[in-house]
């Protein structure tokens, strides 16, 4: 059996420190633009959606020049009061590049199919370092997606617990939540070995699972929701199935791909608004069946489901 090699930075055992995330920083490099994919795409939009500003990510230190992000969302216009609301989240992990432009697609081509029957909050990029990186942390080496949380280290993970807190105060609860994420082949060959060394533990080799799946929230499960989903998205693209353990990601799988976890415990970012409806999606972009543009598609399907199961449950 080969041994596992080590991460290129850090000493194995022991977690990292200032020099270490440092190091880790200078190897990130700048592959494309948040401004020209994403702020561009919003601002198109105004026409059809309130854009709604909810602060910025910014970050420097010593050895960094100052980088400023802004944060932009799209709200349904006008809002309606009386309809159900849904929340849609892409890129609170920055490399998932399907989460970001399926948001901006269902907005762009489908939200205005549940106008009068929906209210959308759609924040197409939660994470814009991380997003021109094509990288799952953030700046300071920590991954929003387990950063929702009260007092969260995150500047993206509190920027957007702040705007859905003040949105809800505002206008109610929403009804439903869905996340947009991926899989991909990086998340063992980058990413997990990178946090085996950041905390200073051994890394433990994972498989990868060849299709969609869905996330469910273990405090609240909603069968129904989540296989409305499956059904729309295998239309798109293949499921994911299970492995001989009938597993995903080290989880059982409850139904045809769908896993469940405790996502407020977890600080996952399908907590933050608490709906009853939540999941988060999982394309795998680099499997052999599936192409890039089918990842997209297979994000906007399960969010056109998503809202659609939303709008008939009322």
């Amino acid at each position: 059996m080969q041994p596992t090699p080590s991460y290129p930075i850090g000493t194995p055992g022991q977690p990292w420190g200032d020099a270490e995330r440092d190091q880790w920083r200078a190897r990130q490099v700048r592959q494309r633009s948040h401004a020209e994919d994403v702020l561009r795409a919003i601002d198109a939009l105004r026409s059809q959606w309130d854009v709604l500003p909810y602060g910025e990510v910014a970050y420097a230190n010593t050895h960094h020049a100052p980088e400023h992000f802004p944060l932009q969302a799209l709200r349904s216009h006008p809002w309606q009061p009386g309809l159900p609301s849904v929340l849609v989240t892409g890129g609170v992990h920055g490399y998932e590049t399907s989460g970001v432009h399926g948001a901006l697609r269902f907005a762009q081509q489908h939200a205005a199919e549940f106008a009068g029957r929906a209210n959308l909050l759609v924040v197409p990029c939660v994470s814009p370092w991380a997003y021109e990186r094509i990288q799952r942390w953030n700046f300071d080496a920590i991954d929003p997606n387990r950063a929702f949380k009260e007092g969260s280290p995150a500047q993206e993970s509190a920027a957007l617990m702040q705007l859905v807190a003040q949105h809800q105060a505002q206008y109610g609860p929403f009804a439903a939540h869905i996340d947009l994420h991926e899989t991909t082949d990086t998340d063992e060959s980058e990413y997990r070995p990178a946090v085996a060394a950041r905390d200073g533990k051994v890394f433990e080799p994972g498989s990868i699972p060849d299709g969609f799946y869905l996330v469910d929230d273990t405090e609240n499960p909603q069968p129904a929701f989540q296989q409305s989903i499956i059904d729309a998205v295998g239309r798109v693209t293949h499921i994911a199935p299970a492995d001989d353990k009938n597993e995903i990601i080290g989880s059982p799988v409850v139904a045809p791909g769908v896993i469940r976890y405790q996502l407020k415990a977890w600080g996952l970012c399908a907590s933050v608004s608490g709906a009853r409806y939540t999941t988060t999606t999982e394309v795998y972009p680099d499997s052999p069946r599936a192409t890039p543009e089918q990842c997209i598609a297979a994000q906007v399907a399960a969010v056109c489901a998503a809202v659609e199961f939303v709008c008939g449950a009322q």
